[in-house]
């Protein structure tokens, strides 16, 4: 099942030497969670997350095969830079 993520994420992505994955158990299932470089993680949720929701349903049909339970996360690490102080006016003005 590892070699399936890792394969399948490398293809999406630029830099296919920065994908890792991680997995783990949790809740009844095992969870992967997938790393990759900060400028690819879009291409790997995609357009209104239909990538990532496709790597997820054929993750899934494969681990059922097996009789598992997976979960697929995507790790973001990219900074997200602060909303800027509200400019307002104090309160009763």
């Amino acid at each position: 099942m590892e070699q399936l993520i890792i394969y399948l994420a490398r293809a999406l992505v630029d830099r296919p030497d920065q994908v890792s994955l991680r997995a783990s158990e949790a809740e009844g299932a095992r969870l992967f969670e997938l790393k990759v470089a900060p400028e690819d993680v879009g291409k790997v949720i995609g357009r209104d997350g239909r990538t990532v929701g496709a790597l997820r349903t054929l993750l899934g049909a494969a681990a059922q095969k097996q009789g598992q339970k997976v979960r697929l996360e995507i790790q973001d690490d990219r900074r997200q830079t602060p909303a800027p102080a509200s400019a307002a006016s104090p309160e009763g003005q």
